[in-house]
């Protein structure tokens, strides 16, 4: 203990010879049908001497010449468990240490990292910092403060040539999208990672760049190469359609499969194509005893597996917004969600939305509600939905999410430091 630095020396002397004594009768118990008879007895003898010596009181020397003689019966009885290397005894730490995390990580407090924005504005997955020009690039010194406060990463790409900065587009369905390819990849070198990379064109010459799977890269071409759409509500919210009918390059690429997005910049050989900072998503811990002893409530933050849900690849771990309970009926009508015939309540993102104020985008008629549709709440399982409706995959499109997969409720976000620091909302 911190006030233990203000003990008399005769005071301490004797809390360490108390340990001894504790650690000999650990060795005792534990080894006494190993040992010979002798053994034992040099044990018990030395035990009780120093026991005795600390019944009378005596002082700090002799108490010293207790412990020193009781010491080095030890070495020769303790077997394991006495004299251990340091080595053995930072194994035992971290070995103690990771059950006790593992445990309460299980079973009670669960750190959890949002890599997608689904739930924007209320919470951050990866964000993206355009810079327009290399003089809005961090120093050396705010790029080690950005790292430290937002765990800030750059990505700058130059042009290999002359030319107007082009991109690639592919249709998918309705929709254009940028095409990327995953690849494999290295983090600090060493620990191997999927990413995806996306390429642009500078004149008729590729330059590729490598972004994490789950980060929205048209958000940095609207920010980057159509200013006037920055200032859209919604991350990701790339017309890229709209853009395409006006500024389409008629020469067809890679047998006619991929058109042109032209972005009208032109650049010199060396000079910067595009610089951002990728912004980690909001890390926080989730609650996972509540949900033991009460039901999750309309409107709360909820996180939850996917493993029981056959829409979506793989056992992850999801956070989305609890709209429905079991029976209930719910639907979307100009941008209000709907709950049993009522707009439904329980959260401020909910209010937010219905007004499209500030950043919320308001929920949208698409997936099950789609041409004005509705549902309802299957009883064994809740209706989540990202607050970012427009940008969410969520159970519009997938259904319930069973009750045996919820895992609990978000409590703090305690990275990055931003204003989302604190209470999750």
């Amino acid at each position: 203990m911190f006030f233990g630095l203000f003990d008399s020396q005769e005071k301490k002397t004797r809390s360490h010879a108390a340990n001894w004594l504790e650690l000999a009768d650990k060795i005792y118990n534990y080894r006494r049908d190993v040992l010979s008879e002798a053994e034992r007895n040099a044990l018990l003898q030395a035990a009780s001497s120093l026991r005795r010596q600390l019944k009378e009181r005596n002082d700090a020397s002799k108490l010293k010449l207790g412990v020193e003689a009781l010491e080095a019966v030890l070495r020769k009885t303790g077997g394991a468990h006495y004299p251990k290397s340091s080595f053995v005894e930072n194994v035992e730490f971290f070995v103690v240490a990771a059950i006790v995390i593992l445990g309460v990580r299980m079973y009670f407090v669960q750190p959890f990292k949002i890599p997608t924005n689904s739930m924007w504005p209320s919470y951050n997955g990866m964000t993206a910092e355009v810079f327009h020009s290399k003089a809005e690039e961090p120093g050396t010194a705010a790029r080690a403060l950005r790292f430290a406060t937002t765990l800030a990463s750059a990505r700058m790409i130059d042009a290999p040539v002359a030319g107007e900065i082009s991109i690639p587009l592919v249709r998918e369905g309705s929709r254009m999208k940028l095409p990327s390819m995953e690849v494999s990849a290295r983090m600090l070198l060493v620990i191997p990672e999927k990413v995806k990379e996306y390429t642009l064109l500078v004149g008729r010459e590729p330059v590729r760049i490598q972004v994490p799977l789950d980060f929205d890269f048209e958000w940095v071409i609207r920010d980057a190469f159509f200013p006037a759409l920055a200032n859209s509500r919604e991350p990701g919210s790339l017309d890229l359609a709209t853009l395409l009918s006006k500024q389409t390059d008629t020469q067809s690429l890679m047998d006619g499969r991929v058109s042109l997005l032209r972005t009208g910049k032109i650049v010199r050989a060396g000079e910067r194509v595009l610089s951002f900072d990728i912004l980690t998503g909001d890390n926080l811990f989730v609650d996972r005893v509540s949900f033991h002893f009460m039901r999750p409530t309309v409107g709360e933050g909820f996180v939850f597996r996917t493993g029981g849900i056959p829409e979506i690849k793989g056992d992850q771990y999801y956070i989305k917004r609890l709209v429905g309970a079991p029976g209930d009926l719910l639907e979307v009508k100009n941008y209000t969600l709907f709950r049993n015939g009522q707009p439904i309540t329980g959260a401020p993102a909910f209010d937010q939305n219905a007004k499209r104020k500030g950043n919320y985008v308001g929920y949208r008629n698409e997936g099950i509600f789609a041409d004005g549709g509705s549902v309802t709440v299957p009883l064994d399982g809740y209706f989540a939905m990202g607050d970012n409706s427009a940008n969410s995959g969520d159970s519009r499109y997938w259904g319930k999410v069973p009750r045996k997969d919820v895992v609990g409720r978000p409590i703090f976000v305690y990275y990055p430091f931003t204003k989302h620091w604190g209470p999750a909302p």
